[in-house]
């Protein structure tokens, strides 16, 4: 069976809220950091500068990519969970991966941002309730509400699925 490189454990899937599924999302993104970091620290400049897939984002853009995609999600919680239906901001990803800062800044950088950023989060998130998730935020380009418990699922499959990226290209590598 071929898996698709695009989406290697598969696309994200909303699940219902239950108490045991907070705390298995909360604990992907409080531990997403310290993964990342071990998933990586042994590559090098050359490595870092691989793409993931055919057509795909370096390693390097893609960790840089995780610290942006982060923060706005963070930003998009905070607004939700203080403002009634907010509209949020939609960012082209493509471009921002694009931006000279991801050549040139070291990983470590989004890493150690991340770790800090997954924290807050994780704090901001931990002892809400199912009525804080079932706070919504406006996507325009979606045209939607979406549920903080709905972006809570996406971004820890966000994370895993990234996660899985870079565990296939090392596998493929032999790296």
């Amino acid at each position: 069976m071929h898996t698709d490189e695009r989406y290697p454990i598969g696309k994200y899937e909303p699940k219902p809220f239950s108490e045991a599924q907070k705390q298995e999302w909360l604990k992907a993104i409080a531990q997403l950091p310290e993964e990342l970091e071990i998933e990586v620290q042994h590559l090098d400049a050359a490595q870092l500068n691989t793409p993931y897939r055919e057509g795909g984002w370096t390693l390097q853009q893609l960790i840089h990519h995780m610290a942006d995609s982060h923060m706005n999600a963070y930003i998009r919680f905070k607004l939700g969970l203080t403002e009634n239906k907010p509209t949020i901001k939609p960012y082209n990803e493509k471009a921002w991966a694009l931006l000279p800062d991801n050549d040139t800044v070291p990983i470590n950088v989004s890493l150690t941002l991340l770790h800090a950023l997954h924290k807050r989060w994780h704090a901001t998130m931990k002892d809400l309730s199912q009525a804080d998730f079932e706070r919504t935020v406006i996507h325009p380009e979606q045209g939607r509400e979406l549920s903080l418990w709905l972006l809570l699922g996406l971004y820890a499959w966000h994370g895993k699925h990234h996660k899985a990226h870079i565990q296939a290209l090392k596998d493929k590598m032999n790296w």
